[in-house]
């Protein structure tokens, strides 16, 4: 007689659980609202374990007035969502969970102050270059320090879990009258599908390059629409 498998964890509850406990006990993502992120699985992009995308113009508009660009709108459960964090092959299969924890405060350190669906200009990688690291490592090292055993312990998990991912992925933006694409993405663009994660105990972390100026300097890498990882 066939062993019954034990059920897949579903690896977003627990991501939605972390940001959310980021949110509560960190001052400086107090701003960010779990509910309006979505946070998805998604392919390979360089050597980024993720990306955070704006789903918004600034003020929370879906048009920018000025070139008459439009945003998809993302909405689950009723709600529009303002960020998508795509979390890359590299962060199911060759992470620590602290390295997990950090991809995501990562992430969220991108995000607006006003939470509007936009990015914070003044924390793009091109800008604040190696200070990026040396501002948000302390902020890893104290969240670790408090981050919910319950937590730590999905992250830590060898396995396949279950993770939101795209049926249909909505683009960065368009323009009406060129375009026919979707103007507004629900859950049944997404479904909770299987993804492999390796976990590792211990990880030497080696930081891609990206370009600043004409310099070339040590840090995530990161593209014009979505910083990433």
């Amino acid at each position: 007689m066939a062993t019954k498998r034990p059920p897949r964890p579903n690896l977003s509850r627990a991501l939605t659980a972390l940001i959310r406990d980021i949110s509560r006990t960190m001052p400086e993502f107090e701003h960010v609202r779990a509910s309006r992120v979505l946070v998805v699985a998604g392919e390979a992009r360089r050597a980024s374990r993720g990306t955070v995308k704006p789903l918004a113009f600034a003020g929370g508009t879906s048009v920018d007035k000025v070139t008459g660009r439009k945003k998809p709108i993302v909405r689950i459960d009723g709600k529009r969502m303002l960020y998508t964090i795509t979390l890359r092959p590299l962060f199911f299969r060759d992470s620590t969970p602290a390295d997990r924890v950090e991809t995501i405060l990562h992430e969220l350190f991108h995000i607006s102050k006003a939470f509007d669906g936009t990015l914070d200009r003044q924390r793009r990688h091109a800008r604040m270059g190696r200070e990026f690291g040396r501002t948000l490592r302390p902020l890893v090292r104290r969240y670790l320090k408090q981050c919910p055993k319950e937590i730590l312990d999905a992250l830590s998990f060898d396995g396949e879990v279950l993770v939101l991912q795209w049926l249909e992925r909505p683009t960065a933006s368009y323009l009406p009258e060129l375009s026919n694409t979707r103007r507004i993405y629900t859950e049944d663009q997404l479904f909770l599908g299987p993804v492999r994660m390796i976990t590792r105990t211990h990880r030497v972390t080696r930081l891609p390059t990206f370009r600043s100026g004409s310099s070339r300097v040590k840090g995530p890498s990161s593209g014009s629409s979505e910083s990433a990882r």
